[in-house]
């Protein structure tokens, strides 16, 4: 069944591929289909990959096989919650140690180019606290590639009295 409302996202050639990873490192994610193309087209031939239905997290996706036409950006991200620094850095290691590339303040970048957050709770969470404690936080992540907990959670705490 197709969901109502899909996320899709424009690959090179490698959509396939993508939505496996996904789906080995995130959890409550598969690939659920991956469709051929009937016959040849520009840039690709008959049998050739052309969409992946796959989830991320439960959230149902579209991997399209488009070509180099539009490539991704930071306008787009998944963004992924997690609750401890054991977590962070698991989901972080894995997109990074899979010929991804780091970013600032939480966000990296996969090796087919769409952009993740790993965004630990702790600092969504001083956000949403406003005032002092989130200037702390902010403050803090802004020093940062991938988020460190600890970090975070004391700059929430603020300083020693």
């Amino acid at each position: 069944m197709i969901a109502t409302n899909t996320i899709c996202l424009w690959y090179d050639k490698d959509a396939e591929a993508a939505a496996r990873f996904y789906a080995s490192v995130f959890p409550d994610s598969e690939v659920r289909q991956v469709i051929r193309s009937p016959m040849d087209f520009p840039g690709g031939k008959a049998g050739d990959v052309l969409v992946v239905q796959f989830t991320v997290c439960g959230i149902p996706c579209i991997g399209l096989n488009g070509g180099p036409r539009f490539p991704q950006s930071e306008a787009f991200s998944f963004q992924i919650a997690t609750d401890t620094q054991e977590e962070t850095d698991r989901y972080w290691d894995a997109i990074v140690g899979n010929g991804g590339q780091e970013s600032e303040c939480g966000w990296c970048r996969d090796r087919w180019g769409v952009n993740w957050q790993i965004t630990p709770r702790t600092l969504t969470e001083a956000l949403a606290a406003g005032g002092d404690e989130a200037r702390r936080a902010f403050a803090a992540m802004m020093t940062m590639r991938k988020i460190d907990v600890a970090a975070i959670d004391a700059a929430r705490r603020g300083p020693a009295r």
